[in-house]
């Protein structure tokens, strides 16, 4: 027998026809602010995870324009472990000078350059940091660590510095999946033989 509290909680019993499925999907896409595991979209929407799997294959390939309909100016892309909705790459300058007149607060030019710098030699410490930018950057670490881009790993044993590394967020607004994917250094960089006069490289 089935008391009003049991009906209450029971959770509803939702569509498991592949089309349904998929618009679920997109409504919860279209609200999450980081990436979702097939796991989390499968629980969110009350669909098993091979199902979810097939109709997240189907909207990346509806929003390519691979079933004859216009290829979007999103897409649907797995980042950080999970899938989510991003702006399609030759929309970057649009978007960039849309948000750019929209948003009141962008990490500054010292914030890029410390956190290009945890991310390419994490873990670090602050004052490894500090060497080779030769300036302090304890307020810099500070924002960063506010925004939720680096985090504290440990602290070493010996010495009692904390080391900092980069977080999954950065991972998501970057668009990669890991760390590996970052561009190579390297070939960014001079090699010295003009001095230090060249022009620094932006």
């Amino acid at each position: 027998m089935t008391t009003e509290t049991d009906s209450d909680t029971a959770p509803p019993v939702r569509s498991q026809v592949p089309a349904d499925v998929a618009r679920r999907i997109e409504a919860i896409l279209l609200i999450v602010d980081e990436p979702q595991s097939l796991v989390a979209l499968a629980a969110a929407v009350g669909a098993p995870v091979p199902a979810v799997r097939q109709a997240v294959e189907g909207l990346v390939a509806d929003y390519d324009g691979e079933t004859g309909g216009p290829r979007r100016g999103f897409e649907l892309r797995e980042v950080g472990g999970g899938w989510r909705l991003y702006v399609r790459d030759e929309h970057d300058d649009l978007i960039a000078e849309y948000v750019g007149g929209q948003a009141p607060s962008r990490l500054s030019q010292a914030a890029l350059e410390t956190l290009a710098v945890i991310a390419y030699k994490q873990p670090v410490t602050r004052s490894q940091v500090a060497s080779i930018r030769a300036v302090n950057v304890d307020s810099v670490v500070r924002t960063l660590l506010a925004r939720g881009l680096i985090t504290e790993l440990f602290t070493d044993p010996e010495t009692g510095a904390i080391n900092y590394g980069t977080t999954d967020a950065l991972l998501v607004n970057l668009g990669i999946n890991s760390l590996d994917e970052l561009p190579h250094i390297s070939p960014l960089l001079d090699d010295g033989s003009d001095g230090f006069d060249a022009e620094v490289l932006r």
